[in-house]
């Protein structure tokens, strides 16, 4: 700075001298700074456009994925689902109505037995008694004739008809009777026969109500494969709530592995040795999290040969036999992990009652030494917790697949808000840099206002003086 004011004797002077000089320098590499600030805040504004443009790009190609994935998810869910409804179809109509021939054949019988106790049971009137004929016949006697036989034969008759009368009714009895016994006899049939079809009713209930559900899965099921929009709007909606729940669940599930891996954890040290150290971790701590993390591994087997998940394709495909003792194999091993723990729980119990009590015994506290009846109990509630754990971490396997299903979609959402937002940032600095480019003009003539003021008044004054001659040879 002393150099530069030094080079008048005049410090005022070499500063104005210097803005002169720079001023002036400025003005007239003016034009060339304005192109230059022009040319890079133009290409600023298009490199940022340019990559908006392709970040947009890869949105709509992660988007046409994630609607890919989305949708085979779907579908592939659909299927499974209408599936299991025309298993449980299979089911009723192998259970249910495959005996229908047999059925029919009952129900003819029924029905057949019904006709024949109702013929049977039929009120046939009595025949006419004999004596009204002999009545008649008495009626027609001459009195002459009958004179001294009729009272004998009245008399007779009486008694015939007393006798008749008897035999009637003990023959209209035992016919009632009988008729009873036969309308008896038809009651079990008539509810046998309501029984079965009321049992027929309800199977084609069933039936119907399920054609309906597998008309309604059937109808997703082709929006899916045709991929309109609002069964990707459902779809996603209801991946973003499995994956929240099953997060949740996993959640819940590593809280259970954490209290599991505390009940080894100490009685593992006791066996493995508690001071020594493998890659700066505890050993006894690296196999208790061995077992843990084996047990969540036999349960997934277990849950995929019983074709509950399909995390693994390649045990889905392998043959009933093979699977189903593979599925054997596994629980086996489970259980005898299983009982493992719970060996672990128990020593780990032992372990602290033995600690307690040698901390009694060192501070001198004689009743504290002394054993709990009641110990029992939480023993056995350690053992049970550690063995029953294992089976719980068993269906972890479940959650896990819709987690692993769910985050695929969830990325894919992230992922796309992300290069969006990425998109906007980028349109935003485009703009921001044509902007730029045009305060960085403006500031650069800043300095320059009094050339250029110069600039502006010389310009309108040959202006002004070049009209007046115009118009007067228009004049002319």
């Amino acid at each position: 700075m002393a150099f530069m004011l030094g080079i008048t004797p005049w410090p005022v002077a070499s500063a104005l001298l210097w803005i002169i000089l720079i001023v002036s320098a400025l003005y007239l590499a003016r034009g060339t700074a304005h192109k230059a600030i022009h040319a890079t805040a133009r290409g600023l504004h298009h490199s940022f456009r340019t990559a908006s443009k392709a970040v947009l790009r890869s949105q709509g190609n992660l988007a046409a994925r994630n609607r890919d994935v989305l949708l085979a998810a779907g579908r592939e869910a659909k299927e499974r689902i209408i599936e299991r409804e025309f298993d449980r179809i299979n089911d009723t109509v192998r259970k249910d109505l495959a005996n229908y021939s047999a059925l029919h054949r009952s129900l003819d019988e029924s029905i057949s037995r019904i006709e024949d106790d109702h013929q049977e049971s039929v009120n046939v009137p009595p025949d006419p008694p004999g004596w009204v004929k002999a009545v008649e016949a008495i009626a027609k006697i001459d009195e002459r004739e009958g004179r001294f036989g009729v009272g004998n034969i009245l008399n007779d008759i009486h008694k015939s008809l007393v006798r008749a009368h008897k035999e009637a009714m003990i023959a209209y009895q035992s016919t009632s009777a009988k008729r009873h016994a036969l309308l008896r006899k038809m009651r079990p049939e008539w509810r046998q026969i309501q029984e079965s079809l009321a049992k027929v009713g309800k199977n084609v209930d069933s039936l119907l109500a399920r054609s309906v559900t597998i008309d309604r899965l059937m109808q997703e099921y082709e929006d899916i494969v045709r991929g309109h929009d609002r069964a990707v709007s459902v779809l996603s909606s209801s991946s973003l709530v499995n994956f929240f729940v099953s997060a949740f669940v996993l959640a819940i599930a590593i809280g259970g592995a954490a209290i599991n891996f505390s009940l080894i954890a100490r009685p593992m040290a006791e066996m493995v040795g508690g001071t020594s150290v493998i890659g700066g971790f505890r050993t006894a701590d690296i196999a208790a999290l061995v077992i843990i993390l084996v047990e969540i591994s036999m349960g997934l087997f277990l849950m995929e040969s019983l074709r509950i998940t399909r995390l693994f394709p390649v045990i889905g495909a392998l043959p009933d036999k093979l699977r189903v003792r593979m599925a054997w194999i596994t629980f086996t091993i489970l259980l005898l992990l299983a009982s493992v723990e719970a060996g672990l729980a128990y020593m780990r119990e032992v372990l602290l009652h033995d600690s307690l009590a040698t901390s009694a015994l060192l501070r001198g506290d004689v009743a504290a030494t002394a054993t709990n009846q009641y110990l029992w109990i939480t023993t056995a509630a350690q053992m049970g917790m550690g063995f029953i754990l294992p089976f719980a971490l068993t269906f972890v396997a479940i959650p896990l697949e819709t987690f692993v299903h769910s985050l695929r979609t969830v990325v894919g959402l992230i992922g796309i808000g992300m290069l969006r937002f990425t998109a906007l940032a980028l349109r935003v600095l485009g703009n921001i840099s044509l902007y730029l480019g045009v305060l960085l003009e403006q500031l650069y003539d800043l300095p320059l206002f009094v050339p250029l003021w110069l600039e502006q008044r010389m310009a309108q004054n040959e202006d002004g003086s070049s009209r007046p001659a115009f118009s007067g040879r228009a004049r002319s």
